[in-house]
């Protein structure tokens, strides 16, 4: 079986065909072994999922041992989106390729991702033809509002979760991508974790783990 990133994949613990799948976007600068570790607590109460952690399509240009979904080195935005794009076309393949290779529908997946990995998911997830379970992100935004606002075809369900001390990424975009939301009329669950930096907490977890099951096991 070949995939067109290179993936950490975490079977089934139950040992049987999956029924869904989760894929876990990494960070800035991380990899697919990075944003694995999150399977280590979701596998046990996912036990017929598949976990597919894939590393990005390019090296990152700060850090050479980690991997990006697009260049942040260059300031202008314009650059920054039409690079994420790239990327987006990128995971739409990635996920046409896992529907194949695991004979699994969109309401199946659930697309997940953290601070540009959830950027990534957002614009990629609800720009797809067909609908997704959910979408979960972590401590990211919305790349380019006005241009997804154009370019929305499903609204699958979606939480949004962000640490109020994120010094990297400001939970203002949090509210912002709320309010967003809701202008189109779609509805959206958020969380603003308190005390919480720029990773993915216990709690982040925790509750991300709620929303998935309720979703894929219901």
């Amino acid at each position: 079986m070949k995939l067109s990133l290179d993936t950490i994949i975490i079977n089934p613990i139950s040992g049987k065909k999956p029924k869904n799948a989760i894929i876990l976007l990494h960070g800035y600068g991380g990899d697919g072994k990075s944003i694995s570790l999150l399977t280590l607590n979701w596998a046990r109460f996912l036990p017929d999922t598949i976990f597919l952690c894939p590393n990005g399509p390019e090296k990152c240009s700060i850090n050479n041992l980690g991997y990006q979904w697009f260049d942040l080195s260059n300031e202008n935005e314009k650059i920054i989106f039409e690079k994420s794009l790239i990327a987006e076309d990128k995971v739409t393949q990635y996920i046409d390729e896992i529907k194949n290779n695991y004979e699994l529908e969109n309401s199946k997946i659930c697309l997940s991702g953290f601070s540009q990995g959830c950027m990534i998911s957002i614009s990629t997830g609800l720009t797809l033809k067909e609908e997704l379970n959910c979408i979960v992100g972590f401590s990211g935004k919305i790349i380019n509002k006005e241009n997804l606002l154009n370019r929305i075809n499903t609204k699958p369900k979606l939480f949004l979760l962000h640490g109020d001390m994120d010094p990297i990424v400001s939970p203002d975009h949090l509210l912002e991508s709320k309010e967003f939301f809701l202008k189109i009329d779609y509805k959206v669950k958020t969380k603003l974790l308190k005390n919480c930096e720029h990773h993915i907490s216990t709690e982040a977890s925790s509750l991300a783990l709620e929303f998935i099951k309720n979703n894929l096991y219901k």
